[in-house]
């Protein structure tokens, strides 16, 4: 199986933003506590977008929005040009926990999604075993997870993410719980294994360094009630290596995200 028949099934138009949203907002315990407040921005077919902000400030919550896991209690929200009223074929979502079940294979966990949907055919498994191979871990196919580092069990987990077909990625700290050398190599193989297949990307993370590393364009959000108080560009070319975080020209957009969240703070 080819890269090409790797990517996402989605119907992703070059003449329209991917996902769109308008003043979302969303409220809990009957109004009284707002986390996510007028949220305006557009993200293009292939994007990579990195969300940043303080514990609480709705970046979670704007991704299970967009995943039609939560509804918006104000404004809207498309996908594809289609509002979101609950979950998406084309849209998955990656926590920070891995959740493999543990007595299946790593290849067993990545055809899961497969399973849900009703039916296995040689060319899913072919599928999964690809996927296994693009994410490194076409060696550990039938390995289980107690026999896995936390670092290839996400692996596998990214894997199982990229087998649903979706054209829409969200994230949610998925390297928060690893340690840093293993979480820098992972970042590495994301954006390369995202880059192969194409796909649209919304990554919530709270290391400043990783949001620009890995994106396209960083929304910075303001503490509670979370609003987007700016997006910036990252201008850098792809592929990227670990010395552009070296570079002044890294560390000058470091320090704008950093000097934006202390104003907001």
């Amino acid at each position: 199986m080819t890269v090409a028949e790797l990517r996402p099934t989605g119907t992703a138009s070059a003449d329209l933003p991917v996902i769109a949203a308008r003043g979302v907002t969303k409220t809990f315990g009957d109004g009284r506590v707002v986390a996510l407040e007028g949220a305006d921005f557009d993200v293009r077919p292939g994007e990579f977008i990195s969300l940043v902000g303080p514990s609480g400030c709705g970046k979670s919550t704007l991704l299970r929005i967009v995943a039609g896991l939560l509804g918006s209690s104000a404004g809207s929200l498309s996908v594809h040009g289609e509002k979101v009223t609950g979950p998406r074929h084309d849209v998955a979502m990656m926590f920070q926990k891995p959740t493999l079940l543990a007595w299946r294979t790593a290849i067993e966990n990545v055809l899961l999604p497969t399973e849900i949907a009703g039916r296995v055919t040689d060319k899913d498994r072919r599928r999964a075993m690809d996927l296994l191979e693009l994410t490194g871990l076409k060696d550990f196919a039938f390995s289980f997870p107690s026999q896995l580092s936390g670092g290839m069990q996400q692996r596998v987990a990214l894997a199982r993410l990229l087998q649903t077909g979706a054209d829409i990625l969200l994230l949610d700290e998925p390297f928060g719980a690893l340690d840093e050398f293993t979480r820098e190599h992972l970042n590495v193989e994301l954006m390369r294994i995202v880059g192969e297949v194409g796909a649209t990307t919304l990554f919530v993370t709270h290391n400043i360094g990783e949001a620009i590393f890995l994106a396209d364009r960083v929304f910075v959000m303001t503490p509670r009630p979370g609003r987007l108080a700016k997006i910036v560009d990252v201008p850098f070319a792809r592929p990227r290596s670990p010395e552009l975080q070296l570079t002044p020209d890294f560390n000058q957009l470091v320090a704008e995200v950093r000097t934006t969240l202390g104003a907001v703070a």
